[in-house]
């Protein structure tokens, strides 16, 4: 494995550990319903610019460590984002080319199938209570997604991240 290559994968899990921050910062209960699904959208990249590196797999392995950083039931992350990452890896050839708005909108419909996913769970397992605001995360997504796009984009052609 050369330096290039090590330096690429890297960077990628910078940015994912940047996502995983992200994700757990403390916010004001005012802004904290509409906190984007940083690591989710962070993780959407990169498995559609790199479906052969960065997949499934990685979904399920910071699924579960966003479970326990939350201190929520174990798993649950994990199955609602390895779900939503297959999704995105069995369509990321027609994702990739998409306009940025169609693109923005396929992502909040993931995001919303990913809170959809986890209300079920927790639905079958603690009998949790529908709220419409399960969906808040995923408009903030739809506005954020072509920063995030733009952003990673630039980092990836930068490093050079293949």
């Amino acid at each position: 494995m050369s330096f290039q290559a090590a330096n690429g994968r890297f960077i990628v899990w910078v940015t994912l550990f940047i996502g995983v921050i992200s994700q757990i910062m403390p916010l004001p209960s005012a802004v904290d319903a509409w906190r984007p699904d940083w690591l989710l959208m962070i993780v959407l990249y990169w498995s559609i610019a790199l479906p052969h590196r960065y997949n499934i797999l990685t979904a399920w392995v910071l699924g579960l460590v966003l479970d326990i950083l939350l201190g929520a039931t174990l798993g649950v992350r994990s199955l609602a984002m390895s779900l939503v990452i297959y999704i995105a890896i069995l369509h990321c050839q027609r994702l990739r080319n998409f306009p940025q708005w169609q693109q923005s909108l396929v992502i909040m419909l993931l995001i919303c199938i990913y809170h959809l996913v986890i209300y079920w769970v927790e639905f079958v397992m603690q009998e949790a209570v529908f709220k419409t605001d399960l969906f808040l995360p995923a408009i903030s997504g739809l506005v954020i997604w072509p920063w995030i796009f733009w952003i990673l984009r630039r980092v990836r052609r930068h490093y050079k991240v293949r």
